[in-house]
């Protein structure tokens, strides 16, 4: 399944540049490895206020728990606010189907 991932991430108050840094390191190398498994397809990133960090995201896995459990373990997840939508292809969808 495909599902369309929505994040919004909100660093709180207080936290140290260093962590904030260490984070962001961790979550690239975390995001290279989903997508070298083949579950991060895409990402994009929205145009947004500039203080505000928001991230569009495809993601593919077998059902939404499996999804959550990939989303859990980023590096970023307690300081993020995600929604998930699950897709369905659609008959005019130009791309190739996935089997």
């Amino acid at each position: 399944m495909e599902f369309l991932v929505e994040f919004d991430i909100n660093v709180p108050d207080g936290t140290p540049g260093s962590e904030v840094a260490d984070r962001q390191t961790a979550e690239a190398s975390a995001a290279a490895k989903l997508a070298e498994d083949g579950h991060l397809l895409r990402a994009w990133k929205p145009p947004v206020a500039p203080a505000a960090w928001r991230v569009l995201s495809l993601y593919r896995a077998e059902s939404e728990t499996e999804l959550n459990g990939l989303l859990q373990a980023l590096p970023l997840y307690e300081w993020m606010r995600i929604t998930v939508t699950p897709l369905a292809p659609h008959p005019n969808d130009p791309a190739p189907v996935a089997r």
